[in-house]
């Protein structure tokens, strides 16, 4: 996984919020962002981690700065955008991928405290920021990505409350798409499949499992979080996807086709 900040920047003058940007999917989407020149603000409830990944992205010859936050906090998330507005100016891209959850367990035996945390997380954490930004981007136009599961759209077992607020940041989704068009905001839902460290965790301790994972797919392979799932989302935020809006976009080899 390169961080080079590379010549070519198409979302050059942008400034881009990536929320669980500190690690995993999230960092890869924010090196993808600064690689294409967007000014990249890493927001993650571990500070350290999100020092982490904007000080790679400096290192590197691109411009980024963390923000520690717990995206189910609406104050906080208020002052994090009331943060950047005063450093940057505008912001132009937002994308929503923080997401807790806890391990994989039966429907039957999920507690009220299980989908708490996913809603919490996921579902106000995405609906705070996509309204706070609303007004900055309203009078200039923006692109909102927000991240979903296969385990939403196809099901999966164990993992019933993520699934459910996966599904219903989708549903928030194609909403903002109806209402904000208008305005010149595209707001679209990609469903990932990458290899983070959590994930290869899982495959190292479940070998025969992981291999027919990979086998269900079209493209055999492991998605990678810069090059194929950030690369996704640059484009979404470029100009080759202004008449892009309301979808929800599988990354993951055609592991999971829609008709």
């Amino acid at each position: 996984m390169s961080e080079a900040v590379g010549t070519a920047e198409p979302l050059s003058g942008r400034v881009a919020i990536v929320t669980g940007g500190g690690r995993g999917i999230g960092k890869g989407i924010a090196i993808a962002l600064a690689k294409a020149g967007a000014a990249t603000v890493v927001v993650d409830r571990d500070a350290g981690n999100a020092t982490s990944t904007a000080g790679g992205i400096q290192a590197n010859g691109g411009t980024s700065v963390a923000k520690a936050c717990d995206v189910s906090d609406r104050s906080a998330v208020s002052a994090v955008i009331d943060s950047v507005v005063a450093e940057f100016g505008r912001v132009n891209i937002l994308v929503n991928n923080a997401q807790a959850l806890r391990p994989m367990v039966p429907l039957a035996e999920c507690t009220s405290d299980d989908l708490a945390l996913t809603l919490d997380s996921g579902v106000w954490g995405t609906f705070h920021f996509m309204q706070l930004c609303y007004p900055h981007m309203a009078g200039q136009g923006g692109c909102i990505v927000n991240l979903g599961s296969s385990a939403g759209t196809h099901g999966q077992i164990g993992l019933a409350p993520y699934a459910a607020a996966k599904e219903a940041i989708r549903g928030l989704s194609r909403v903002a798409a109806l209402e904000w068009g208008k305005d010149g905001i595209t707001v679209n839902v990609i469903c990932p499949s990458v290899m983070t460290p959590s994930a290869r965790t899982w495959a190292e301790e479940n070998p025969t499992e992981y291999q027919g994972f990979l086998s269900r797919r079209a493209l055999p392979r492991d998605g990678d979080a810069v090059d194929d799932i950030g690369a996704t989302v640059v484009f979404l935020a470029g100009p080759g996807a202004t008449f892009i809006t309301g979808e929800t976009i599988m990354v993951n080899g055609g592991g999971s086709m829609r008709p």
